[in-house]
């Protein structure tokens, strides 16, 4: 974590979604001193919250023709510039007997029309590419999407938006802003594990932070009214599909099924909440029962297969007052100088959109902040690879010359997910390579180099990093192993146990909700674990209450 200065920046950055690091990243590589703060870990709002679809735009083709254009494009620059992160699956969006069948022509003419390549094969040629997918489908689409890491992603920019002189806090939440008359000159912080409240100051604030930027905003005095849409989803224990599986009709619930690493991902719900309530969100008996009644649809395996947890996340939708569900608000990208709209000169606010465009929302702010900082430079990020996904490591300013991996599976485990950065990873002893999780075969060397290279300091940031605990045993054997290493690092080991306890809950909320058959017994013997021969139920209040999901 960066150590306060109390230096000067030219742009202090609110946020750290995959928008804030990507903004952080952009601001960065054009020279700027850059400040980045995060009140909880990388993630830990809408970013590590959604199904982790690479949209071709193809679902926003009919309703939302500009949204589908933004996504086709930076599809195909993530393809290149994070490939790391990305699984090139492709994609079907299928007309089960129940839908209309003439909805299919009006929605390839909208995606050739966007840009997007849709192509419509037989429903043989659909069961061919992908088995799993309803048999009794009368129409397929073939569609470019994919399957992104949020995770990685975000965290790749984090690790560029550093490579490149930007300064990082997390854990430190905005508490005001600092004035100078009707100007925003800097941010008050208190750091969330210990209290202190200090001030930073910058020629320019980014309000980046998702839902959350309402209330920022209100502490500025000005209003960016946001629509809270909470989205429930549904994690399987196995990789049931290899192509993304699309309902092809208006959207509605639980019609999109994602397959990542080794799981499968089905959503989404979608329903107004109250702000008050966008950080106790929780997934009802309902919407479970509503995503795998409908899932089954689309692949009908998902009527019995084991359900890992539940979680939910809330888009930040600029509000509508006129639809009550969220499903038509536009996920275009609202980019707020409020020099212009409100009088109040130093701050923007960056919103709306959506993980797919990540990148492009970060340009739009950067070429605001460059603007007000009367500073001439291009962007980028759309040309230059994240680390871990260099093309080319000679034109790259950082890094060694890649390896081929070409040993153990945990090493081979190790470069999917942090691609040429694994080569950074120790595997010289048996030690590490010994296994902290064998779900997601994820060991010694790399729990190690999470900790010292990825900003981990506690076991949440550990499972953002590395997916240890996100298999099928979720955290129950791994938890204890990777906490054994943690506290070499921080030396506490009254910390360490108030973090596992902290883990373990978290497990919890996202498994409660589909408490029956395997994730139940899983959940008792996990409970007989940690609370019968452990003790933690006794253990002090959890280090990390609301950065969890």
């Amino acid at each position: 974590m960066t150590t306060k200065t109390n230096r000067h920046y030219d742009v202090i950055i609110i946020g750290g979604g995959a928008t804030g690091a990507g903004t952080a990243r952009d601001c960065a590589m054009r020279g700027f001193r850059t400040l980045l703060v995060e009140k909880f870990d990388f993630t830990a709002g809408a970013t590590g919250r959604n199904h982790g679809l690479l949209h071709s735009g193809a679902r926003y083709a009919v309703t939302d023709p500009e949204s589908a254009q933004e996504c086709i494009k930076e599809n195909m620059i993530l393809k290149r510039i994070a490939k790391h992160c990305v699984d090139d699956t492709g994609g079907l969006f299928v007309t089960l007997p129940q839908d209309d069948i003439d909805y299919q022509s009006v929605f390839v003419k909208a995606c050739v029309s966007a840009g997007i390549n849709a192509e419509i094969i037989s429903p043989e040629e659909a069961i061919l590419l992908e088995p799993s997918v309803n048999h009794d489908l009368i129409g397929a689409v073939r569609v470019p999407d994919g399957a992104i890491d949020p995770f990685r992603l975000t965290v790749a920019n984090v690790v560029s938006a550093r490579q490149y002189g930007a300064s990082i806090l997390t854990y430190t939440q905005v508490i005001g802003f600092e004035f100078a008359q009707n100007r925003v000159v800097g941010v008050k912080l208190r750091d969330n594990r210990n209290g202190e409240i200090w001030s930073e100051y910058a020629e320019v604030v980014v309000n980046a932070s998702g839902i959350w930027g309402q209330h920022l905003a209100r502490l500025v005095g000005v209003n960016v009214h946001m629509y809270p849409a909470k989205g429930s989803l549904l994690i399987f224990g196995h990789r049931i599909n290899n192509v993304v599986i699309n309902r092809c009709r208006k959207a509605a619930d639980a019609d999109i099924l994602v397959p990542g690493d080794t799981i499968s991902v089905i959503g989404t719900t979608s329903s107004r909440i109250p702000y008050a309530d966008i950080d106790n969100l929780e997934v009802t008996r309902d919407e479970v029962d509503l995503l795998v009644r409908e899932g089954a649809l689309l692949a009908p395996v998902l009527a019995e297969a084991r359900i890992l947890r539940a979680y939910a996340g809330v888009r930040p939708l600029v509000a509508d007052e006129n639809d009550p569900t969220g499903r038509n608000i536009s996920r275009g990208i609202v980019c707020l100088d409020h020099a212009k709209r409100d009088g109040v000169e130093g701050f923007v606010t960056i919103t709306g959109g959506k993980l797919m465009t990540y990148r492009l929302m970060a340009e739009m702010a950067t070429d605001v902040v460059a603007e007000k900082l009367d500073r001439k430079s291009a962007c980028r990020t759309a040309t230059i690879p994240l680390p871990g996904s260099e093309l080319d490591k000679a034109e790259e300013p950082f890094g060694k010359k890649a390896h081929i991996i070409q040993l153990s599976t945990e090493q081979k485990a190790a470069e999917e997910r942090h691609g040429s950065l694994a080569e950074e990873i120790d595997f010289k002893t048996e030690y590490d390579e010994a296994l902290i999780c064998e779900c997601e075969q994820v060991s010694v060397g790399e729990i190690n180099f999470a900790i010292n290279k990825l900003h981990c300091e506690n076991l949440i940031n550990l499972r953002r990093r590395t997916r240890m605990g996100m298999g099928t045993c979720q955290g129950e054997m791994c938890a204890c192993r990777a906490a054994g290493i943690l506290v070499k690092h921080n030396r506490c080991a009254e910390r360490t146990l108030r973090d596992l306890s902290s883990f373990i809950n978290e497990r919890w909320k996202g498994m409660k909700p589909v408490a029956w058959g395997e994730s139940l017994i899983e959940a008792q013997f996990m409970s007989w674990l940690y609370e019968g021969v452990c003790g933690l139920d006794k253990i002090a209040t959890p280090l990390d209450k609301i950065d969890s999901k």
